[in-house]
């Protein structure tokens, strides 16, 4: 089980990853694109530029958005005894159990705490997909610019 969590862990850490890189990317763009004074000079091509670049820093700013992740058994959480209906802490609750609840009890956290946390993950990189293909947009938008400019140099 604990393996399960610290891939879980690991992915987490790699989408964070790879958002830096999109970001870097993004600034390379923007920095490529404002030495060659392409994005201060109005066109059709700046206009998309500008909004690409806006809609990508808005997914990856969702992307990077602190999430608060589940851990379980969740300390604060009280449950109902079924004998006298009395609230029970943490610490009681589970020392209620026979071993074999408890395990069983184990497993249904960890399945909660599994799912819960995953669509976190999810979340991440579904914001992370999208901004990598308007990455890849703005792109090709950039480098249309410039053979744009470079060979039709009135627009």
């Amino acid at each position: 089980m604990p393996r399960v969590i610290e891939r879980q862990k690991e992915e987490r850490q790699i989408l964070i990853t790879q958002m830096n890189i999109l970001f870097v990317t993004n600034s390379a763009i923007l920095t490529f694109l404002t030495i060659l004074r392409l994005i201060s000079i109005f066109s059709i091509f700046s206009a998309l530029e500008i909004l690409l670049f806006s809609i990508n820093f808005l997914l990856l700013i969702c992307a990077l958005l602190p999430r608060k992740f589940f851990v379980s058994p969740n300390l604060e959480k009280k449950e109902e005894n079924e004998g006298n209906k009395e609230k029970l802490k943490f610490p009681e609750y589970y020392l209620m159990f026979i071993p074999q609840e408890y395990n069983l009890q184990m497993l249904a956290d960890f399945r909660e705490t599994y799912n819960n946390n995953q669509k976190q993950v999810d979340d991440i990189s579904l914001a992370l997909k999208y901004a990598t293909g308007v990455t890849a947009g703005i792109a090709i938008f950039a480098l249309l610019h410039q053979v744009t400019v470079y060979f039709i140099p009135e627009l």
